[in-house]
């Protein structure tokens, strides 16, 4: 993320002499030759939450033409970005300009003393948005080369239209590249539609405002998938759509044969959550308390209830809950299946006849930083229930 450049709002200190002078330069190039140079960490900037990049077209050691582009915070503590992009004046040390922000239209003028420092630069002044005027004062900036600054700029959006299989992407979650000025209408399009939408995608980024694009991401039934991204890929606006990373981790997935498990062309649902319920019942030691599918992410969760061990004469109950995805284990027709279940999420309640004793209840699911449950080799007794392959992560083969 690039400093950001509000505060550079307020010292015009250069003095009359100042002003004539040179920008004196990292003698980088030889003399008399044009080339293009950015700055993407201006430090301090409203308060470290600007991003900049400031352009610079320099013929020799002269800076004969800049521009800066602002993206920022449109309110403190937003979500919501606004950018700005000002074409500057040079004038010796200086860099004036003046614009309106892209998205609340506010006026923007810009005073900038740039001075090299060694091999660093430092800037010092204003930059005003509306009635809010940032000062500042930032030392030790380095620039970069063309080749540097757009090497620096090559992102990868994880979206891949047609894999091969759902070893690498997961056949839920789909990713959906569209130009900003679609997209409102392409998320609209979307209310009563059986899916969901990720809702820090909606959150448009600095990358996003200068590309001109957004990614939102979508979680959908598998068996839905391939539908809802070709219907996508033949929306105005979309760029590219296809499958991403999502819920399936590979070390808690099976694969197997799916005749046996279909009704026709659709996943028998019923028989398999009714096998994989009588599975996790023996495997969790607890008796089966409810099997649930969700209709816009064909995700099952399944609950079992066992006695706690914590504290046996309390006779507390611990729920077990399991998420399952079931789905071919590629796009298109397939004759095989693959199953992917959770680490167990395990809440404790008093759940016994006249009043309850009200416990305090330690996060104990899969979480980052802390160690998942055990399943008590629940993925094993999968595999030979529905006489499945596993995941050989070092071969990248089912085995």
């Amino acid at each position: 993320m690039r400093a950001l450049l509000p505060c550079l709002l307020g010292l015009m200190m250069a003095s009359p002499n100042l002003a004539f002078a040179q920008m004196k330069l990292q003698p980088k190039t030889a003399p008399g030759t044009t080339e293009t140079r950015y700055f993407t960490a201006i430090d301090g900037l409203m308060d470290g939450n600007a991003d900049v990049v400031l352009k610079e077209t320099r013929q020799g050691k002269t800076v004969t033409a800049a521009t800066l582009d602002v993206c920022y915070p449109a309110a403190k503590g937003s979500d919501r970005k606004d950018r700005f992009v000002a074409t500057l004046t040079v004038n010796g040390q200086n860099l004036t300009g003046t614009t309106q922000s892209l998205g609340d239209k506010l006026p923007v003028t810009v005073k900038l003393l740039r001075k090299p420092v060694g091999d660093t630069f430092e800037f010092r002044g204003q930059i005003t948005i509306g009635s809010n005027v940032t000062e500042v004062a930032s030392t030790d900036n380095s620039d970069l080369s063309e080749k540097e600054f757009l090497d620096n700029q090559t992102s990868d959006d994880g979206i891949t239209p047609a894999p091969k299989d759902f070893t690498d992407v997961s056949p839920e979650a789909i990713s959906v590249r569209i130009k900003l000025d679609a997209a409102l209408d392409f998320l609209k399009g979307l209310k009563g539609e059986a899916v969901e939408v990720g809702l820090s995608s909606l959150s448009v980024s600095c990358d996003a405002l200068r590309a001109g694009e957004q990614t939102i991401n979508l979680t959908a039934d598998p068996e839905r998938a391939t539908a809802l991204i070709a219907k996508a890929k033949s929306t105005q606006g979309v760029v590219a759509a296809g499958w991403t990373s999502g819920s399936v981790e590979m070390d808690r997935t099976i694969r197997f044969a799916a005749a046996e498990w279909r009704d026709g062309d659709k996943i028998n649902r019923d028989k398999i959550a009714s096998a994989v319920s009588g599975v996790l019942a023996k495997t969790l030691a607890a008796k089966p308390a409810g099997a649930d599918w969700n209709a816009n992410t064909g995700k099952l969760t399944l609950s079992f209830k066992r006695p706690s061990p914590i504290y046996p004469a309390l006779a507390l109950t611990e729920t077990v809950e399991i998420t399952a995805l079931v789905s071919p284990d590629k796009p298109g027709a397939s004759d095989r299946l693959m199953l992917w279940i959770s680490s167990p999420v395990i809440t404790t309640a008093d759940e016994g006849t006249g009043p309850k004793l009200h416990l305090s209840e330690d996060s104990t699911g899969d979480e980052e930083g802390g160690e998942p449950n055990d399943d008590n080799g629940s993925i094993e007794a999968l595999a030979k229930e529905f006489k499945g392959q596993r995941w050989d992560a070092d071969k990248s083969v089912w085995k």
